[in-house]
């Protein structure tokens, strides 16, 4: 492949794909969880730590295998090819595919911010609780544009994630700066009023009603449930950064870039995130940042500062936050497969480049599942329970570098893990605290996306036999 993506065009990847519909949503849902400023504060800040560590170690991993396929080719290389295809068929059954459906369907969601006629249409088919609107239709056909741009070279997709990530930082950059200028009555000060012994008994609002008397003091094991809870929406809105990784054949001087690119971009969006909770802080009481309409509590914010208004220019933000997150996802993921493919663990026709130098075939592959996904409307409920295995798959991928200087301390490395090994073990203690607190007060978000990842396992055994008999 041709090394046509510099340093800013990886930066941008890394940003663009981490930066989607996550930081103007999962907020309420955390509060709810947390019903305190000051933890969920603490809960974006160890959730920052716990991504930066991530991509520093990471980077040690991409200087020594500096191909396309990124935390496939790395689990494959250090662990095998039984434990690299279960997180390729995770990638391709949800992981990668899901994060696309419900991206490109929240485009759709705010896109009728501005268009109400799709929200009021009634829907195109319906069966029971199972229907197809226009909205899901409108998510569809985002997906199979930017699949479609993406086919036409890297130089297309890059130039467009270059303009939307650029146009999305600005935009964000310019609500926190508003969010302090703008806002006249302040909630910063009783907000930050509810200490670290007040947390909200989120069992009694399944409803999503505001029940402004349902707030009451918890501890022990009901608020190492209620971190645990609220890291889930934390952790998916930070996730994705890996995504330069798969493209790592395609970027210039990988063994450095890649590194920069991962670091530079985890830090800079981790600010971001916690600087516009600074803002809802600021600008919602907790009541409204906790049962904000649907979640959504960057619209709420945004109607305290610019009024009626408000809703019409973060639905535009969120428009082009999500659009330019799909590209991002989209031009990344199919490089996977194609990586796969070569190893004889994806359809042969996978491996294929088109004229112009990009994987067309793995690229309608990934584009189609991803629709149906969209189409069938399950993968919100798939990706609230993959969030456990996506943090699973990266503290395998974080222990390999550990693992890695212990049995082949020799191999080159242009680039080692700063602070090693602190750095590693600091993003496992914080990972392996996570999983444990989810599996005993959370369980539902647990065991069915790890059943999910095991259903590969009949089928690596199969492809596997197949291999053989060819």
């Amino acid at each position: 492949m041709k090394r046509q993506l510099k340093l800013w065009d990886a930066v941008m990847l890394v940003m663009g794909s981490m930066i989607g519909s996550g930081i103007f949503i999962v907020s309420s849902d955390m509060m709810r969880n947390l019903g305190s400023g000051y933890w969920l504060i603490a809960v974006w800040i160890i959730t920052g730590i716990m991504t930066v560590a991530a991509a520093i170690s990471y980077g040690e991993l991409s200087s020594m295998f500096p191909k396309a396929g990124g935390q496939y080719t790395y689990i494959t290389e250090i662990f095998g090819k039984k434990l690299g295809f279960l997180y390729g068929w995770g990638m391709f059954t949800v992981i990668q595919t899901g994060t696309i459906a419900a991206v490109a369907v929240a485009f759709g969601k705010y896109t009728a911010y501005l268009i109400p006629w799709l929200n009021d249409a009634a829907p195109i088919f319906q069966s029971g609780d199972f229907k197809i609107t226009w909205i899901q239709i409108l998510g569809i056909a985002v997906i199979l544009l930017l699949t479609y741009i993406n086919t036409q070279g890297v130089k297309s997709g890059k130039i467009l994630q270059n303009l939307f990530t650029a146009s999305k930082i600005i935009a964000l950059l310019g609500l926190i700066f508003l969010g302090f200028i703008l806002v006249k009555d302040s909630f910063w000060n009783e907000n930050m009023s509810f200490g670290w012994d007040s947390f909200q008994n989120f069992g009694k609002d399944i409803d999503g009603k505001k029940v402004s008397d349902s707030w009451s003091s918890i501890s022990g094991a009901t608020l190492l449930g209620g971190i645990a809870a609220a890291m889930v929406g934390s952790v998916f809105s930070s996730v994705a950064w890996e995504n330069v990784t798969f493209v790592s054949g395609e970027i210039e001087n990988p063994q450095k870039n890649v590194v920069k690119s991962m670091v530079f971009g985890t830090i800079i969006v981790m600010a971001l995130y916690l600087l516009v909770n600074f803002v809802y802080l600021n600008a919602l009481d907790r009541d409204s940042i906790a049962f904000a309409a649907n979640d959504r509590v960057a619209v709420a914010a945004s109607e305290k500062m610019f009024g009626g208004v408000g809703t019409i220019i973060m639905a535009v933000l969120v428009m082009v936050s999500t659009f330019g997150c799909v590209n991002g996802i989209v031009l990344a993921g199919a490089r996977v497969f194609q990586t796969m493919a070569k190893d004889g663990l994806f359809l042969k026709s996978a491996i294929e480049n088109n004229k112009n130098g990009v994987p067309e075939k793995s690229l309608w592959m990934q584009g189609i599942w991803a629709c149906l996904l969209a189409l069938s409307g399950q993968y919100g409920n798939l990706l609230d329970m993959i969030s456990f295995v996506i943090v699973l798959f990266y503290m395998i991928t974080v222990f390999g570098v550990i693992y890695l200087r212990y049995k082949k301390p020799d191999l080159h490395r242009s680039y080692k893990t700063w602070l090693y090994p602190v750095t590693p073990i600091v993003y496992l203690f914080i990972g392996i605290s996570f999983c444990v607190l989810l599996i005993i007060y959370k369980p539902q978000y647990t065991w069915p996306g790890f059943l999910l990842v095991l259903v590969g396992l009949p089928v690596y055994y199969f492809i596997n036999r197949k291999n053989k008999a060819d």
